[in-house]
Parts: C-alpha cells; structure tokens; sequence
C-alpha cells in the first residue's frame, strides 16, 4: 500500500524498501543524499521522496523522479564543472538527464571512447549503460565494467527532492588492466574520485534553473 506523501518513514522502513542497510540510511541522511528531517534526535524520511525513488513500484529512480527539463542543471555549469574535474581526477565525465541522455559532451575522452563516438552503435550501447546506472537504487557512488570494456560510475544530481540528472565518470582500465586506450588509476585515486563525484553532483544541483 502507498503511503501518504506526507508520512515520515524510519529509518528501519526505508532501509527494508531501498534493500540497504539502516546505517547505509543513516550515511545517506547525513550528507545530503536522501532528504531527511530530526524529529527529536532521530531521522525521519519524507515517505514521498522514497516512493519517486522506487517509481512508486520498485521500477528505479528514473521513471518516477526523472523531472522535466527546467529542472535540468545549467548546462554552462555542467560544461564548466566536468571539464575542470575530469582532467584534475584524471578520468572522462559527462552530465545526463535520469533517461541516460547526455547534457553536456563528454570531457576528457579516453581513446577508446573519442575512437567509438562516431559508431551509433556504441554511442547507443552507453546510452543504455547510463540510463541502467539511473535505475539503480543504490545511490551509494561505485564503479562498475561497462559495454565498451571500461568502469564507471555516477552520482546523482538533485533539484529539491526530486533525482533530475547524473555525474558520469569513466574511462578506466578494470583492475589490473593496462590498456593504453583506456586510464589507469589505482585504488587511492579512485576513492578520490568517487568521493569527488557527489561533490560535483551536489554543486550542480544547486544550480538548478532553467535550460533554454
């Protein structure tokens, strides 16, 4: 049965409908991912906002909580935030809407991905990467193999309470991997990258406005 979207769910509940655990919950609270209100000295979560991000029937983030295009982040800022943090953290990044749409192009490609961008089919094949990274639901940043033999992972952009795009980054060579198409990090960098990508996320979802 669907709450009201005026309940407050505890933690416990939303942890039993996200399939995360209630510390994972707690994390998530604590630094901005999920919206949450103290009653007392306890989080509550509006039931809502947790219902968009199962679509109302467990069928992902992005059916529900995609929003329209005025909810976009600005594409100047989106354009100018990657391309300063994809070649500080080394790796390549793109902005997209919650349909895995891209926003802006993508900032500092590794070779293998400036060598496919003119194949449709491979462009398709990320399409369809990114919009499966949307409908995860966990919202916990983590790199994961993707189609064209690369990681990547992604951190989502909010306006409100409402999950309207992502922060894409990737490019990198699977563990061990010495492809000299793709990057190479190791494990130090890539936690700098993760814990970067919500950052970047975060300073985008507050520039919401309109996209003309």
């Amino acid at each position: 049965m669907r709450e009201p979207a005026t309940a407050l769910l505890t933690a416990v509940q939303v942890g039993d409908l996200l399939g995360i655990d209630q510390s994972t919950v707690y994390r998530m609270a604590a630094d901005g991912r999920l919206p949450a209100v103290k009653v007392g000295r306890q989080w509550r979560f509006p039931a809502g906002v947790v219902q968009d991000l199962l679509g109302g029937s467990r069928e992902g983030p992005s059916s529900a909580a995609a929003g329209s295009r005025d909810d976009l982040p600005d594409v100047g800022a989106a354009v100018a935030a990657t391309t300063i943090a994809a070649d500080l953290l080394g790796v390549m990044m793109v902005v997209t809407d919650m349909q895995g749409r891209p926003l802006t192009p993508v900032a500092n490609p590794c070779p293998r991905f400036a060598r496919l961008a003119g194949d449709a089919e491979a462009v398709r094949a990320c399409a369809t990467e990114w919009r499966a990274l949307a409908d995860e639901l966990d919202l916990q940043p983590h790199f994961r193999p993707g189609a064209l033999g690369f990681e990547c992972a992604r951190a989502h952009i909010r306006t409100g309470d409402r999950l309207v795009g992502m922060v894409l980054a990737g490019g990198l060579a699977p563990e061990g991997g010495d492809d000299p198409d793709l990057y190479y990090l190791d494990a130090e960098a890539k936690a700098a990258v993760l814990a970067a990508l919500p950052r970047v996320a975060a300073a985008l979802s507050t520039t919401g406005m309109p996209t003309r």
